[in-house]
């Protein structure tokens, strides 16, 4: 898979590109956002110094390690700006590497436009077209309704609900978290 001067893919409306240093601060507005952070853990602003020494550094990792999988970040291709970020990426828990996890957190002034529909789709089709993925997967909290219509207009569908003991509470959390999956026999059959 190629990748252009750090771009890796391409949309009709958006750019997902590596991360650089230079992103500390797109990604410390983006996680200020209590509505934006609110199903990741309720609300709280993620610190710079966090983003600078942990997070950005996590993310860069993936670009040292792969060019098929990781985070990046995303631009709309009209303006530059950035939106957010989606994640193609192998189970960080040791699942398989053929099964890799669908994730994206968009800057809440662009959410109702399409983008994480549009970024999420273009990602499962890399993942089956490109990277001989076996099945994409996607998990949120129950109550993330629009989460939710994401992964299905993405065309996963609901495997599951889970129940699990978190670190810290989460308004909504006792109603615990969904996995959507896709495999590559049904992107295979959704596309004749």
């Amino acid at each position: 898979m190629a990748e252009r001067d750090g771009i890796y893919l391409e949309t009709d409306r958006l750019v997902l590109r590596r991360f650089t240093p230079d992103d500390v601060d797109d990604l410390t507005a983006l996680d200020a956002d209590p509505e934006v952070m609110r199903y990741i853990n309720g609300g709280r602003p993620t610190l710079r110094e966090e983003i600078a020494s942990s997070v950005l550094p996590r993310f860069l990792w993936y670009h040292d390690t792969s060019l098929a999988y990781g985070f990046w970040a995303v631009e709309e291709r009209a303006t530059g700006a950035f939106v957010g970020w989606f994640h193609l990426r192998p189970d960080p828990d040791g699942g398989r590497a053929d099964e890799p996890e669908l994730g994206y957190r968009l800057r809440r002034d662009v959410w109702g436009r399409g983008y994480a529909t549009e970024g999420a789709r273009a990602l499962v089709a890399r993942a089956f077209d490109e990277l001989g993925a076996r099945r994409v997967w996607a998990g949120t909290m129950a109550i993330n309704t629009a989460s939710r219509r994401v992964m299905e207009k993405a065309g996963l569908r609901f495997v599951r609900i889970s129940y699990g003991e978190w670190p810290e509470r989460i308004p909504g959390d006792e109603h615990g978290d969904v996995e959507y999956a896709l495999t590559r026999e049904e992107w295979l059959a959704g596309r004749g």
